[in-house]
């Protein structure tokens, strides 16, 4: 007679899941294009890649495997509320990581590329059909992606966080 085995199965809350999904995936794809861009610029300018910019391409990278290996495990019903949890907080903790260089070069002292940016590009708007304009609407994309960047940046580690707590419900429900 065949020993009939239990299959675990987990209840995940799926609007709950789908936001986060969404979400992060949003999140690290426009870092990694932000920062792929960086790197490309200062490339062409011929000048030193900092560090945080291959960082927060590989983390962004990651961060977009680890989204999809999630959604492959969803549709075979084989996700785990480990998996979520060990994945969100090596990504938690590479996120606030590239936040607070990031943080650092936007608000720092030594940095504060948002001072830079108030004072010499939008302070000084250029108008018409001319190389200025086209200079200035390239500083002003930069400045802007900075920002985009440090604010995705916060968004991943505040939804990362979030994912290990519902994950642990999760795992918790199933035992209790």
């Amino acid at each position: 007679m065949p020993i009939m085995q239990k299959r675990l199965s987990y209840h995940w809350p799926e609007i709950q899941l789908n936001i986060w999904l969404i979400v992060v995936l949003a999140g690290s794809a426009t870092c990694l294009g932000i920062f792929s861009w960086f790197m490309v610029i200062q490339s062409t300018m011929n000048l030193g890649t900092p560090w945080l910019f291959p960082f927060m391409v590989t983390t962004s990278a990651l961060a977009v495997t680890f989204i999809f290996v999630v959604l492959g495990l969803i549709t075979r019903r084989l996700l785990l509320p480990g998996i979520l949890i060990l994945g969100s907080f090596i990504l938690f903790v590479l996120f606030l990581t590239g936040l607070i260089e990031t943080s650092l070069q936007l608000y720092g002292v030594v940095g504060n590329i948002n001072s830079n940016c108030q004072n010499y590009v939008v302070n000084d708007k250029s108008r018409g059909n001319n190389i200025n304009t086209l200079a200035w609407l390239t500083q002003i994309t930069i400045c802007n992606c900075w920002k985009t960047a440090f604010a995705f940046e916060l968004v991943n580690v505040i939804f990362y966080i979030w994912m290990m707590v519902m994950s642990w419900q999760v795992h918790r429900n199933y035992y209790h």
